[in-house]
């Protein structure tokens, strides 16, 4: 209190009325004078942290995120999904006539995946090409042509297998994926690989594997490993593309591929035909 306010009498009531106000105002809100504290936000009954409506932060800012997301990222308490064929006809269905990227309107058909609905091995490209875009199927090209020879010499049939990719349109002159167009269709691919359970996942080329294991490390250095992709074993290697122009790379691409027979032998899972030597 000042001078001014001291020779002032009812200068000073006012500031002690003031001070009083201010003191309970104070104390009630640490829960004193009896008045209990009712949590009013869930965040403060739980320890959670709340956004706008009670949800979670995080979780409305994943759900910003994915827009486009199918009923597959549902929660946990939802009921559990079909899987084979089911499942892979419940994904499609939510794909729809896919307008969510810039891709669409470019596209002469969608190339969704093809092969067997209970395949225990998956391929994964990174998006079609001319050829593709034509028939609507994935790796039916000069690529695609390559990657069946490939999945022979292992002891498969092509339809002994699923083979898709991340984009599901062609980018226009074969250009590489751009993360936006990734972002909307990512979330169809992996509710196709948890349609299909598959137990091993081959990533053809760096765009597959650098989206399935969020991991920019080159392909030159990713393959040949083992990853791990939602519990799933992943082996990245070359995609076949690349091998055309590259030729010399094919014997570590095979090397790869062994790797991916010998750990489906372990989990007691043998090719159909026996593989090449």
């Amino acid at each position: 209190m000042g001078a001014d306010d001291a020779a002032d009498p009812r200068a000073a009531l006012r500031a002690l009325v003031g001070q009083v106000r201010t003191n309970l105002a104070s104390r009630q809100r640490s829960g004193l004078m009896g008045v209990p504290r009712t949590p009013t936000r869930p965040s403060e009954a739980s320890g959670g942290v709340v956004g706008v409506g009670g949800r979670s932060a995080v979780a409305s800012a994943a759900a910003a995120a994915k827009p486009t997301a199918p009923a597959s990222e549902a929660s946990d308490d939802a009921p559990s999904r079909p899987t084979g064929a089911a499942g892979l006809a419940l994904v499609r269905e939510e794909l729809g006539d896919c307008q969510r990227c810039k891709l669409a309107p470019l596209r002469t058909k969608l190339v969704f995946g093809v092969g067997n609905p209970n395949a225990h091995l998956v391929f994964v490209g990174e998006a079609p090409g001319a050829d593709e875009d034509a028939q609507g199927e994935p790796f039916v090209g000069k690529a695609g042509q390559l990657l069946t020879k490939m999945i022979e010499a292992m002891g498969y049939a092509r339809q002994d297998v699923y083979i898709c990719n991340i984009l599901k349109c062609r980018p226009p002159g074969n250009r590489n994926p751009e993360p936006d167009e990734i972002a909307k269709c990512e979330p169809f691919l992996k509710a196709q690989l948890a349609a299909l359970r598959p137990r091993v996942i081959v990533a053809l080329g760096k765009f597959a594997a650098q989206c399935l294991l969020r991991d920019d490390t080159p392909i030159s250095r990713l393959r040949g490993n083992f990853r791990s992709y939602e519990g799933i074993q992943l082996m990245p290697t070359f995609h076949p593309a690349y091998l055309l122009r590259d030729p010399s790379k094919k014997k570590e691409a095979w090397e790869d591929l062994k790797a991916v027979n010998a750990a489906l032998k372990r989990l007691g899972l043998e090719p159909p035909g026996a593989p090449a030597g």
